[in-house]
């Protein structure tokens, strides 16, 4: 198997507002942390002021060698009142976008990244049809503004994620365990997105423009067990492939890979006897990236392109981090040796930053963060993995 990687192969890492940018005091998030009796371990707070330092953060990823970043916009500070649009809010992320492609840098923008504006879910969330309507004229407005510097587009951040977290387990805002309000978020997620993707082509800019989904390499055991092969394949479908049917004409697909999950004859058994468990209460897995890309390329016929929007490690040993990402790119290289259309890898996270109810615990970042002084320290993991860009080539550690 070749080392290197296909020419314009794109390498990039993450970060959303809400946990890097700090003050977004007006969005359901903000909302949930304060609660009483939260769930949360600590509020977001200032996080990591990118509010402030985006310049030195978009700076300090290009020196290391990285030629993407995806992050998100706020919609509660881009629309902080129904029908009122902040301009100062609309030329801050202007800004953010101008100096990325100064420092030569790829803007990939995300429209929604988990956080609804207060106002928004003061009507009902995302189960409501009204937040659809809502979010398209978001969209619209956003575009309109900055859409000329966009490099690529991503909808909506995980729906399925803000949906099962949020509407049947009630560990994410609005903490709700109601199978009919699941369903239609789900719903609202899959018409949002499409309409998206319509009101974003039709802005100002030309950039490919999709929805980037969490996957996870969902396993049978045993794996010959007729009864666990149905409880992994329904978990699929309410999980994964209703989202993998609404992207069909998307101009890419962003796979968004952790861990693995078990699953057995009466549904989710926990990790592996002896199996090596993270921070975030999930199995060291990363064999799992290459098997949820090969998912979702064969589920979508090979239509869709894929892209790496996330992948990482929530540990405090760097050099887990870093074994834990080589082994995920020698997955994508197989998948690129058999055909499969993968345009680039972005790493979660740039920085250690809120990691929603985990607070600060979980550290992704290849970049540190001492939030008393807010000052930046490059990992050993971003310095090779800034070599990796580099050179487009797995180099050795």
């Amino acid at each position: 198997m070749a080392q290197n990687f296909p020419d314009g192969f794109k390498w990039g890492t993450a970060t959303a507002a809400h946990q890097v940018e700090g003050g977004n005091w007006n969005n359901d998030w903000w909302m949930w942390e304060h609660a009483p009796n939260t769930l949360c371990e600590a509020p977001s707070g200032d996080a990591c002021d990118q509010w402030n330092l985006y310049r030195s953060d978009i700076e300090l990823l290009a020196s290391l060698g990285f030629d993407h970043y995806r992050f998100s916009i706020e919609w509660s500070r881009i629309e902080p009142e129904p029908g009122l649009f902040s301009k100062s809010a609309l030329d801050h992320y202007r800004s953010v976008m101008a100096t990325c492609l100064e420092f030569g840098i790829a803007p990939v923008v995300t429209f929604h990244h988990f956080t609804t504006p207060r106002w928004v879910v003061a009507e009902g969330g995302w189960h409501t049809a009204s937040t659809v309507d809502y979010f398209l004229r978001f969209c619209e407005k956003s575009v309109a503004h900055f859409g000329d510097l966009i490099d690529k587009a991503c909808t909506i951040n995980e729906p399925n994620i803000v949906s099962f977290m949020g509407y049947q387990m009630g560990l994410f805002p609005p903490a709700a365990t109601d199978d009919r309000q699941f369903a239609q978020a789900n719903e609202n997620f899959v018409r949002a997105h499409r309409g998206a993707v319509d009101v974003l082509r039709a802005g100002p800019g030309n950039f490919p423009v999709g929805l980037t989904l969490s996957m996870t390499d969902y396993q049978a055991v045993p794996d010959d067990d007729a009864d666990a092969v149905q409880q992994r394949n329904n978990l699929r479908a309410i999980m994964e492939d209703q989202f993998l049917d609404a992207v069909q004409g998307d101009d890419f697909l962003g796979v968004q890979v952790y861990s693995r999950q078990r699953v057995g004859p009466k549904g989710v058994i926990g990790p592996e006897p002896g199996r090596e468990v993270l921070p975030m209460g999930y199995e060291f897995w990363p064999q799992s990236l290459e098997a949820c890309l090969r998912y979702a390329w064969a589920y979508t016929g090979g239509n869709v392109p894929l892209s790496v929007t996330e992948n990482g490690i929530g540990t405090n040993d760097d050099a887990q981090r870093i074994e834990y990402v080589k082994q995920a790119l020698e997955g994508v290289l197989r998948c690129l040796d058999d055909g499969l259309a993968i345009d680039g890898y972005t790493y979660w996270s740039l920085m250690d930053n809120f990691e929603w109810a985990f607070g600060y615990r979980p550290r992704f970042g290849i970049i540190s963060v001492d939030r008393a002084t807010q000052q930046r320290e490059v990992k050993p993991s971003g310095t090779w993995l800034g070599r990796v860009a580099r050179a487009n080539s797995l180099v050795e550690p």
